[in-house]
């Protein structure tokens, strides 16, 4: 692969990494909910069974779009999932914070082991497919590469896709305080987060919209530097929002207790 390829590979699975992240720290406070109620151990065993059926189902369920992904069908579906999921959720943060915690905890509490694992693999599930749709978005308009292809995708393109799945599976096991804290902190970056996957939907409805079945949209501009540019450059800037325009919780605290003091 040349040089250009490499980097615009390397930007796409960077920009995969940072939402992965994101995403996951939201993931892993709903699966702490899930499980709080649980002793210790079985609490360890409920989320390690989890993973373990995240990883399998990352897994088959890329392998499977693969195959889907140049339906233009299939396309359109993705597209209005994740606008639909970026926008519900925007909605439901910003004005009925708080209710869907407090309506897992009551559930949650009523649950047994196996129950709870089950429960567990139904929304690792959920996040699988929230990031897998946002992965192949993000890669489908990458350029091929000499890879052999795997399932019915570039190799390049697969391989990039399942590196930031099992990335973000990492980071839901490991490095999901460090993201959660973040979060705590700065709370308008989960906003931002949906933001990007809303974006993401855009991304992956001008591809839909320019499949030769359809034909809406000009093949070369969804392929095109210019649209390119623009999506990264709306990408990073609503990024960037959510942190300028999110608060410092701690920094804010720390100032209220002076003023007090």
């Amino acid at each position: 692969m040349d040089f250009s390829l490499l980097l615009e590979y390397g930007w796409v699975l960077l920009v995969l990494v940072a939402l992965e992240g994101l995403l996951a720290a939201d993931n892993a406070l709903v699966l702490a909910i899930m499980v709080k109620h649980l002793p210790e151990e079985d609490r360890k065993k409920a989320l390690f069974y989890g993973l373990a059926g995240a990883f399998v189902f990352r897994f088959v369920s890329l392998f499977i779009i693969s195959f889907l992904v140049d339906v233009w069908q299939v396309q359109a579906i993705g597209a209005l999932y994740l606008l639909f999921m970026a926008v519900n959720h925007i909605v439901r943060k910003v004005s009925v914070k708080g209710s869907s915690e407090d309506n897992q905890k009551k559930n949650s509490k009523k649950s047994g082991f196996w129950s709870t694992v089950f429960k567990v693999e139904l929304a690792d599930i959920a996040f699988a497919v929230d990031s897998i749709l946002a992965a192949v978005a993000l890669a489908v308009v990458l350029p091929e590469t000499p890879l052999p292809n795997i399932g019915g995708l570039d190799g390049g393109k697969f391989l990039v896709i399942f590196a930031g799945g099992i990335i973000g599976l990492v980071i839901m096991r490991f490095a999901a305080n460090q993201f959660v804290k973040l979060l705590e902190r700065r709370p308008g970056l989960e906003i931002a987060a949906f933001g990007i996957v809303g974006w993401v939907g855009v991304k992956l409805a001008v591809y839909t919209l320019s499949h030769p079945s359809l034909a809406v949209l000009s093949e070369d501009f969804a392929h095109s530097t210019e649209w390119k540019l623009t999506f990264y450059a709306v990408l990073v800037g609503i990024a960037a929002a959510g942190w300028f325009l999110s608060k410092d919780q701690v920094e804010g605290k720390a100032k209220i207790e002076t003023k007090v003091s």
